[in-house]
């Protein structure tokens, strides 16, 4: 995969009518222009420090590609020995029925330079009517065991590994985080940002879904048209929704991060109280004003410094770094 020419930006369908065949011409359009030089006034220009590839991951019954970033050697010796031995973050990209690994270049690439890490990032099977929200699930979950179990071809340390995402990314890491206690694979961290972790129907029921539903952004339709798509007929919602799992002790420690003008508000905050509650050491923090998906957005929210700073400091504890 290889980022395009600058393009124009799509314009924003009717999520709340739009077929299959519009949905995927619009994924294509938008994705295009994320992945473009027109975005990097919005989207932030990725760190000098950090190399970024593209590569192929092979899972069970499918290549998944994944983006790589890298720190720099900067020497020989001591220092440039360490870039083999790196920490690993999996980070998983928002949005759920659009998105690309581009999007987050700018954050990832700040990762990998500054803690320094490898840094993996998914770029999972979108939802869409064929492609429900498990399997973006496992592409998540497949890929961390990969490169944990391939360690030495990475040139990871798999004993510092952790995980993060935002919004739709945010809900298959802590999904991750769940399945990785479950199969006795230690994490050091998870990082949330503006998560959403429950898919049920009741997951529109929070004041901030009421307060945020169509300002700053048309959210609204856009969740509902992911809930659709995500746990359709069939599919046990209650299973995908990280809030409702029985046992959410002896997790990884976790930063959520939430900004509070934004319709998922209530969910990473509720969430933050589940994992308290169970025991699991939990960081929560509030960035007031700031919207959903603020983090991706560091050339129009002057809060995406402050959160990244925030990250790269519990991820340096955490990781020990």
């Amino acid at each position: 995969m290889s980022e395009t020419a600058a393009v124009e930006r799509p314009p924003e369908p009717d999520f709340s009518a739009i077929t299959t065949e519009e949905l995927i011409a619009y994924r294509a359009a938008e994705n295009g222009w994320r992945a473009s030089n027109a975005a990097r006034a919005i989207l932030g220009d990725p760190d000098p420090g950090a190399t970024i590839e593209w590569r192929d991951v092979a899972l069970p019954g499918r290549d998944l590609p994944v983006r790589v970033y890298r720190p720099v050697s900067t020497g020989d010796g001591e220092a440039a020995a360490r870039t083999d031995d790196l920490p690993l973050v999996v980070h998983v990209h928002g949005g759920g029925f659009v998105g690309t690994a581009v999007q987050c270049d700018w954050t990832n690439s700040r990762l990998a330079a500054r803690l320094p890490a490898l840094v993996v990032s998914v770029e999972h099977r979108l939802v869409a009517p064929d492609n429900p929200l498990p399997n973006a699930a496992d592409d998540g979950w497949d890929v961390l065991q990969h490169v944990m179990r391939h360690a030495e071809q990475w040139g990871i340390d798999p004993t510092r590994t952790a995980v993060f995402g935002e919004s739709f990314g945010a809900l298959i890491c802590a999904l991750t985080a769940i399945r990785a206690r479950e199969a006795g694979v230690r994490l050091k961290a998870q990082v949330l940002v503006n998560p959403a972790v429950e898919v049920t129907e009741t997951m529109h029921d929070y004041p901030s879904m009421t307060e945020y539903a169509y300002s700053p952004t048309r959210a609204m339709p856009q969740l509902r048209l992911l809930r659709r798509l995500a746990v359709p007929p069939g599919t046990d919602a209650r299973a995908f929704s990280p809030l409702y799992a029985d046992d959410l002790s002896g997790l990884s420690p976790a930063l959520l991060v939430v900004p509070t003008q934004d319709a998922l508000a209530d969910h990473g905050r509720h969430y933050a109280e589940r994992l308290r509650a169970a025991g699991t050491s939990v960081r929560l923090t509030e960035y007031p004003e700031a919207r959903h998906a603020f983090l991706a957005l560091p050339g129009v929210e002057p809060q995406a410094e402050v959160a990244q700073a925030e990250i790269l400091e519990f991820l340096r504890a955490a990781l020990e770094v």
